[in-house]
Formats: C-alpha cells, sequence, structure tokens
C-alpha cells in the first residue's frame, strides 16, 4: 500500500502550490477539463497525484508546466510553496 504522504488530491496540491486562489477555484478549473497529468487530461478533482509526474495547466492567460516534487499538509507562503514544484514552463 501506498503511503498517504506519497500522494495528495489534484486539487488540493494546486491550492497548496498556490497555482489558484482558492481550492474552489483549483477544483473547477480540474473539472473544465484545464489540466493534464503526464499529458493525459483529468476532469475529477480528487484524483491522486505523486511525486515526478508533470502538470499542464491552462490559466487565463498562460499555461504552466510544474514537475511535481513534494507535498504540503497545509497552505503556506508563496516562498515555502517553491519547494512543493520544479517550473518547467519554457519562458
Amino acid at each position: 500500500m501506498t503511503d498517504p504522504a506519497e500522494r495528495q488530491r489534484l486539487d488540493r496540491w494546486i491550492w497548496h502550490a498556490r497555482v489558484v486562489r482558492t481550492r474552489d477555484v483549483a477544483a473547477d478549473l480540474v473539472r473544465a477539463g484545464h489540466v493534464r497529468i503526464d499529458g493525459a487530461r483529468v476532469t475529477s478533482p480528487s484524483h491522486p497525484v505523486r511525486a515526478g509526474q508533470v502538470l499542464t495547466i491552462a490559466l487565463d492567460r498562460n499555461v504552466r508546466v510544474l514537475r511535481i516534487v513534494g507535498f504540503s499538509q497545509r497552505r503556506g507562503d508563496a516562498t515555502s510553496t517553491r519547494a512543493l514544484f520544479e517550473e518547467i514552463t519554457e519562458a
């Protein structure tokens, strides 16, 4: 069995990583089909994500590509969230 600390709900991870302002917005983004995990579209906010997976998130004016590096049990400040992902988006 997988350790629960090794995975997290997709909407919760997006919110903890401060990609969006609220968890509801994160869930709506996933339901609308604007999030891909390793290239596959996901529409379930409860979909589990694991370290090493690559998320492609289509936001209003840009697309962010993030590699999941870690997890957090709560939403921290902007500097602490940098430990949760590695930005792959090309400038």
